[in-house]
């Protein structure tokens, strides 16, 4: 089972890709951070959502970051299972992240996002859903010809891994006018100690 196209299968391209993926999923923990804190506040505000919910999508969040750091990191020709393992970590908590994230957005209006905004997310974990479905069924082979027995199923599983990826680029870009409505700021306390 491919869980990767081949484009960044082997070096020196598999190094940079591992190294955007891991910056990337640096910027995806610190989108879904933020938007989990946008929506405790929501809810302490108005109590139109609900905080497990909240955690659950967060949680789930964190777990597809963690599998996108494991397919960066154990690339495909060196240590395929945890690769492997690391993707289906990836898509599948990614996937039910925007799931959830989608009916929290729905639940939590008319705060934070139209309702046009409700229906592209929607959309966009919808596609995700449908095109996480044949990703495993890909098989690890690299270097594939037109002629060779299932070049179809593998290219049919690289573009949906595409398909999954972008349609989460695009549900973290509806949280764009949500995040230009509050600032987030990180404190620091210290403990005196005694």
């Amino acid at each position: 089972m491919s869980l990767k196209s081949d484009t960044g299968a082997t070096p020196p391209e598999s190094c940079v890709f591992s190294f955007m993926s891991t910056i990337t999923a640096f910027a995806a923990f610190a989108t879904m951070y933020a938007e989990y804190k946008f929506v405790e506040r929501v809810h302490e505000k108005t109590g139109a959502v609900s905080p497990c919910l909240n955690k659950v999508s967060f949680g789930f969040g964190i777990i597809s970051c963690v599998g996108m750091c494991l397919v960066a990191t154990f690339q495909e020709t060196v240590v395929m299972a945890v690769h492997d393992i690391g993707a289906i970590i990836f898509f599948t908590c990614g996937v039910t992240y925007v799931v959830i994230q989608s009916v929290i957005s729905y639940r939590g209006q008319p705060y934070g996002c139209s309702k046009w905004m409700c229906y592209f997310r929607m959309f966009f974990a919808a596609v995700a859903v449908i095109a996480v479905i044949p990703i495993p069924v890909g098989t690890s082979k690299l270097h594939w010809k037109t002629d060779d027995k299932d070049y179809a199923l593998h290219m049919a599983s690289v573009a949906c891994e595409w398909i999954t990826t972008f349609s989460f680029v695009l549900f973290f870009l509806t949280y764009i006018r949500e995040f230009q409505e509050f600032t987030l700021k990180l404190t620091v306390n210290i403990i005196e100690y005694s």
